[in-house]
């Protein structure tokens, strides 16, 4: 941390502190700046800008945070929610994703957790598959599975640890 011994600012950043402002006119002193003082001005009521909801809106509208969707501490707690899109025909159009068209002869790869095998759609079925259901645990030098509850101290031994469940074989990796 940098800091001016003279006006005691500071800066994380070497490049940030050499542009702090001087503290007296020019470059850095040790010599305290004289502070004119301000001439009193007439009492005169403070009036403070009242937010209107239309001016509010027009700012959320704006601001980059709020139109990507995120989160904004300035406009609210809630994120935006995203309009449905309308095509030209004034249909509300779906937002779900089509569905993959599947080849029943085509070589697909397992997802599952332990499986990982070649497989074509017109062959799978409900035993198909042997997987673990449960996510792989690595703590203090032991490795396994939290569905089966086996645990081996080497790597080796737990990719050999057979799988607990049998099931369908999945290619999408999402579900």
């Amino acid at each position: 941390m940098k800091e001016w011994s003279c006006c005691k600012k500071r800066s994380h950043d070497f490049t940030l502190f050499l542009e702090i402002p001087g503290c007296k006119t020019g470059k850095h002193t040790t010599e305290k700046p004289v502070l004119a003082k301000a001439t009193p001005s007439p009492k005169t009521p403070i009036s403070t800008p009242v937010a209107s909801t239309t001016t509010n809106m027009s700012s959320k509208e704006s601001c980059p945070r709020c139109k990507q969707g995120f989160f904004c501490s300035d406009h609210g707690s809630q994120a935006k929610q995203a309009a449905p899109v309308i095509n030209n025909a004034g249909k509300q159009v779906s937002s779900a994703l089509p569905k993959k068209v599947v080849d029943i002869n085509q070589p697909q790869t397992c997802k599952n957790q332990g499986c990982g095998q070649t497989f074509k759609e017109k062959d799978n079925h409900e035993t198909a598959c042997s997987y673990h259901p449960g996510p792989a645990v690595f703590h203090d030098r032991l490795r396994g599975w939290k569905c089966c509850d086996v645990h081996a101290k080497e790597f080796d031994e737990f990719m050999s640890i057979p799988p607990c469940t049998k099931g369908w074989h999945n290619a999408d990796p999402v579900s």
